[in-house]
């Protein structure tokens, strides 16, 4: 009895659903009655191994860098990356003003991501948010003194991290290769976004004021 459950169950598991082998199958067992991949398979342009150890090395930048700085500056100066990089950017502006919209763009931000990290610098009087006279619902965000004191404070913190974890560790024709790679990668995002051409770019990460 144990024996036919057991078949049963291996049947039901090796049937396609709904009539076909593409739930069923992995990629590579789609193949054509040839042998030869078909469908998004066949289009696929797999990594190889070079490609793949550059991708694997440069997730460590995309990832465990930004945490390093995140568990650095909270732990030094009250402060996430992010927030730094938001308080850095309005610092360097003109009456230390900045559209939210522009700063969204110039931090890599979305809209709701920042208005949500604002709202909390606000609370902790670093920063204030008004409204533009005229059309729509445009709003400034404006760093206030005590901000401005607060982003001067962690600057030699940041600037020092930054060189422990990467600048220091590179060659400077590596730093300049990592630039161009930076700026290659910033421009092929930037291509899939409609209208964000326009918009200026995001700030380095050694920016201070």
């Amino acid at each position: 009895m144990a024996s036919t459950a057991a078949d049963a169950n291996r049947q039901r598991r090796q049937r396609p659903r709904n009539g076909s082998t593409s739930e069923a199958t992995t990629p590579a067992e789609r193949e054509s009655s040839s042998g030869e991949p078909t469908g998004q398979v066949a289009e696929t342009r797999w990594l190889n191994g070079d490609e793949r150890a550059a991708w694997l090395a440069n997730s460590a930048i995309m990832i465990s860098l930004p945490a390093a700085l995140d568990a650095r500056m909270q732990r030094e100066s009250q402060l996430t990356f992010f927030e730094y990089m938001v308080l850095s950017v309005l610092s360097e502006q003109p009456a230390h003003t900045l559209q939210m919209s522009d700063l969204a763009a110039r931090t890599a931000a979305s809209l709701s991501r920042l208005s949500h990290v604002v709202g909390r610098l606000e609370k902790r009087e670093l920063l204030t948010r008004a409204r533009i006279p005229g059309s729509g619902r445009r709003t400034n965000a404006m760093l206030t003194e005590t901000g401005y004191e607060a982003v001067v404070a962690a600057a030699p913190g940041h600037v020092a991290a930054v060189r422990e974890y990467l600048v220091d560790e590179l060659k400077p024709e590596e730093l300049a290769m990592l630039r161009r790679i930076g700026a290659a990668v910033d421009a092929a995002i930037k291509r899939g976004q409609p209208g964000v051409g326009s918009r200026t770019s995001a700030p380095t990460a050694t920016s201070t004021s």
